[in-house]
C-alpha cells in the first residue's frame, strides 16, 4: 500500500484510478484493459507530479525527506556494496542498532560503509531507535573510521537521523562527547570521506558523521541544525509556524548548496526518491564513483587540507543574510564609557607608563 502527503491527495486520486483500469476484472461490465487511457492518465499524473514537484517549499520537503517509503541507509547498503561485513559494538559499553557499520566493496575497492538506519516498520524503527544513535553508536564509528584510516580505506556514509538520542542513558554515557569526538576524528582521516544525506540531516547527530571531505545531498533531504518544529517552538512559541522556520532555516539542498555547505545535489525521480528506487540507486552510485575518483591523485596530506580548506571557507564568501538586511535592534551598542574601561583593560600597562610619564614631567617643570 502506498503512503501519500497531504499534498499528494490529487496523484493519490489518479493513481487508484489508474489502478482500477489496470485491473478492469475487479469492475463489473469490464473484459479489456483500455490502453488508451492509462498512457493518458499517466501522462497527466506525470504532469501533476512534475508542478507539485517543481514548487516544494521547505516545509514540504522536509514532508518529503521523512517520507516512510522513502529508501533508508539499508537498502542503499544492500544495493550499492558487495560484500559487506558488518561490524557492530564500541569495545566500551555495547551496540546500537541505529547505525550500520561495516567494510565492503564498491566496484571491486575497499571502503568503509556507515549508514544511519531508522527501520522500514514499527517493529524496526523501535529496534534501530528511529535512526537516533546513542554514545555506543558515535563510539563505533570512530572505531572503524580510525581503523579504516590505518588501512587507507576510503568512508562512505549515510546520514538519515532526526538528531542523536536526548535519553537520559545517553547523557548520563556522555552524548556530548561522543559527538564532538566523532566530528573531531573526522576531520583528521588521511583517507577519503564521503557524506550523503539521503533522508534527514539533524543537528548534532548529523554533522558527527557528516564531516567530510564531500558532503552530497539527495535532492528532496534536509540538513539543519534543529528540526523545524524544535526550531518554531523557541523562537515563535509555536510549534505550528513549521513553514516559517523551514524557510527561515535554509534546509533545503538548494539553499545549502548555495551557502556551499554541501558539494553536490543528487537528482531525485519524479515525485521523490521511493518512486522509482532503480533510478535512485543509479544517481547516487554515478556520484559516489565520481566523488571517489576525485581523490585517486591525493595523498593523505591533500586529502587532509582539502577538507580542512572546504570547512573554513564555509561562509567567507556569502552569509545567510547581508548587512544591508541587518536591523540595527540585533546590534548591541557599546556606551563611550564602556568603550573606554574596555581599551584601558586591554592596554592598562601602556596606560599606566604614559600616565606615570606625564606626572613625571609635571613635577619636573614646576620643581
Amino acid at each position: 500500500m502506498k503512503n501519500y502527503l497531504k499534498f499528494e491527495t490529487e496523484i493519490k486520486n489518479l493513481e487508484v484510478e489508474l489502478d482500477k483500469l489496470k485491473d478492469p476484472y475487479n469492475q463489473d461490465g469490464l473484459s479489456e484493459v483500455d490502453t488508451q487511457n492509462i498512457s493518458k492518465l499517466q501522462n497527466e499524473i506525470d504532469t501533476r507530479l512534475k508542478d507539485i514537484y517543481s514548487n516544494l517549499d521547505p516545509w514540504q520537503k522536509t514532508l518529503v525527506a521523512r517520507h516512510e517509503d522513502r529508501p533508508k541507509a539499508k537498502y542503499f547498503i544492500d544495493n550499492l556494496f558487495a560484500d559487506f561485513i558488518s561490524l557492530s559494538g564500541d569495545r566500551f559499553y555495547g551496540e546500537d542498532q541505529s547505525v550500520i557499520c561495516g567494510f565492503a566493496k564498491f566496484e571491486k575497492k575497499s571502503v568503509l560503509v556507515i549508514g544511519q538506519e531508522k527501520g522500514e516498520d514499527l517493529e524496526t524503527r523501535i529496534e534501530r531507535n528511529f535512526g537516533m544513535m546513542r554514545p555506543e553508536g558515535y563510539r563505533k564509528t570512530i572505531r572503524l573510521m580510525r581503523l579504516a584510516n590505518k588501512f587507507k580505506i576510503p568512508v562512505i556514509s549515510f546520514v538519515d537521523t532526526p538528531g542523536a538520542y536526548p535519553g537520559v542513558g545517553a547523557e548520563e554515557r556522555g552524548q556530548a562527547e561522543a559527538i564532538a569526538r566523532s566530528i573531531e576524528c573526522c576531520m583528521e582521516l588521511t583517507v577519503p570521506t564521503i557524506s550523503v544525506i539521503i533522508g534527514e540531516g539533524g543537528s548534532g547527530g548529523a554533522i558527527a558523521l557528516a564531516s567530510s571531505n564531500k558532503v552530497l545531498m539527495l535532492e528532496n533531504a534536509i540538513y539543519s541544525v534543529i528540526s523545524p518544529e524544535g526550531c518554531a517552538t523557541i523562537l515563535w512559541r509555536d510549534p505550528k509556524k513549521t513553514l516559517e522556520a523551514s524557510k527561515a532555516m535554509k534546509l533545503s539542498s538548494k539553499d545549502l548548496f548555495d551557502l556551499n555547505i554541501i558539494d553536490e545535489i543528487i537528482l531525485e525521480p519524479l515525485g521523490g526518491a521511493h518512486r522509482d528506487r532503480d533510478l535512485i540507486i543509479d544517481n547516487v552510485r554515478n556520484s559516489i564513483r565520481k566523488n571517489l575518483e576525485f581523490f585517486t591523485d591525493m595523498n593523505g596530506e591533500d586529502i587532509l587540507l582539502q577538507r580542512k580548506n572546504k570547512f573554513l571557507s564555509i561562509g567567507r564568501s556569502k552569509g545567510f543574510i547581508s548587512k544591508d538586511e541587518i536591523s540595527d535592534k540585533l546590534s548591541m551598542k557599546t556606551s563611550y564609557f564602556n568603550k573606554f574601561v574596555k581599551n584601558f583593560s586591554k592596554y592598562r600597562i601602556y596606560t599606566l607608563i604614559c600616565l606615570f610619564i606625564l606626572i613625571l614631567t609635571i613635577s619636573l617643570l614646576f620643581l
